[in-house]
């Protein structure tokens, strides 16, 4: 697999890739949005206007040199002056994404603001979210309205009144993954709301949260990659990238694990874009220690546990899909007595109050024996199974039973299914 670093690419390669990945995660319309990027000779590189974004090319990106020159096939985006006014108010941001993702929209359309507290990385990747009072599209006056929010520093994130929303970054990928995790916190929202309250942490919380972070890692030298362990660095990397592609991780957060041998297992990295993972990136844990050079994932405590303790268990994925999330942040009680297929595979889902996953790792890992499933609230969901693909298939069940029940809401009252039902499934499929 080849590495994807995409902040190395020339900044035509990096606005293709990443308004690619935009469009294909259904984040933009065929001739919405626009991206840019800022190089260092003040250069400022931009998508066209009136092109196709799901058929776009690096030759059809432009670039206005300057000096005010335009080069490039096209006509740059109709956009580009607020563009211009953000990186005059703030140059230390060297790239711009606008897109018109449904959940941005809703907030846009609702003249609010989300509070990105509803899971720390939320908060700490998007922080604080400005707004801009509604400009005409194009226009200096849009720019200058825009450029007004970004003049405070703490805001890289604007929502704009009636019209999406407007992302900075240092980087490409800094402004992506703000741009990603921020629709993901709006979609979360908005489900939330249909199952209940929305439930937010308080900073104090967020604070306390990262205390629990591991500091200092004891790493080992002399690694050995046998076939089979490098065979399960690839299924990882597939697995992830499924998950990507089907809205269930997004680049800044979701962790893979699998049991390699006795206790010692693999695990994804810390702060490394879920997208662009590659096998030489995972990362393996032995005897409780890091191959050296590598960072694992935080919780990586917790995944030595729950394999120590539960010798059934050989993989865990832990992510935050929109649908689940949902109900981690309302609150409210994720029933899969829905339909006989999402009992028998996840049977009952329990939900745990946030902060326990750290503060007591080993009546964490214990819940593990009798359950596949556990959501924490304001944070992740935790699956577990024999084989990785066992464990996927449960994460996309829940994530599908999930989305029925907030789909269900709309509709009516729950009915589930009785214990008379449940009882009966059990002995039928032979479920302890």
């Amino acid at each position: 697999m080849k590495q994807l670093d995409v902040n190395l690419m020339h900044p035509v390669e990096q606005i293709n890739v990443i308004i690619g990945r935009i469009y294909r995660s259904g984040m933009t319309t065929t001739s919405g949005g626009n991206i840019s990027i800022k190089d260092e000779n003040g250069d400022i590189w931009i998508t066209p206007s009136g092109v196709d974004k799901g058929s776009l090319t690096i030759n059809d990106i432009g670039c206005i040199k300057k000096d005010g020159t335009i080069t490039g096939p096209h006509k740059p985006s109709s956009e580009y002056p607020f563009h211009k006014a953000i990186y005059e108010t703030r140059p230390e941001l060297k790239a711009i994404i606008h897109a018109h993702p449904p959940g941005l929209v809703a907030f846009s359309i609702a003249r609010q603001v989300p509070n990105t507290n509803i899971v720390p990385q939320a908060r700490y990747i998007c922080g604080e979210v400005g707004y801009a009072t509604y400009g005409c599209p194009g226009s200096e006056d849009l720019g200058k309205k825009i450029a007004k929010e970004f003049k405070n520093t703490k805001y890289k994130a604007v929502i704009m009144e009636n019209h999406g929303v407007v992302l900075g970054g240092t980087d490409m990928m800094d402004a992506y993954q703000r741009f990603e995790t921020l629709e993901f916190c709006c979609r979360t929202i908005v489900n939330a709301g249909k199952l209940g309250n929305v439930n937010s942490l308080t900073d104090e919380q967020i604070s306390q949260y990262s205390n629990h972070f591991p500091k200092n890692i004891t790493h080992f030298m002399d690694v050995e990659y046998p076939s089979n362990e490098r065979a399960l660095r690839t299924d990882m990397v597939n697995i992830i990238r499924r998950a990507c592609n089907q809205g269930m991780m997004i680049s800044t957060y979701g962790t893979v694990s699998v049991r390699w041998k006795d206790n010692d297992f693999l695990i994804t990295p810390r702060d490394v874009a879920r997208w662009d993972i590659l096998p030489s990136d995972i990362v393996q844990i032995k005897n409780g220690m890091a191959e050296a050079g590598k960072i694992p994932s935080r919780s990586v405590a917790l995944h030595q546990r729950i394999y120590q303790l539960n010798p059934h268990i050989n993989s865990i994925i832990s992510t935050q899909s929109v649908n689940l999330m949902a109900h981690a942040v309302s609150g409210q009680k994720f029933d899969v007595r829905t339909i006989p297929e999402s009992w028998i595979f996840l049977q009952d889902v329990p939900s745990i109050p946030f902060g326990m996953l750290y503060n007591d790792v080993d009546k964490m890992a214990q819940m593990f024996n009798n359950n596949r499933v556990v959501l924490v609230e304001n944070d992740c969901v935790f699956v577990t199974g024999d084989k990785l693909l066992n464990t996927f298939d449960y994460l996309e069940v829940a994530e599908f039973s999930a989305n029925s029940l907030v789909m269900a809401s709309s509709i009516g009252p729950l009915k589930p299914m009785g214990d008379k039902e449940i009882d009966e499934l059990r002995v039928v499929f032979n479920v302890k």
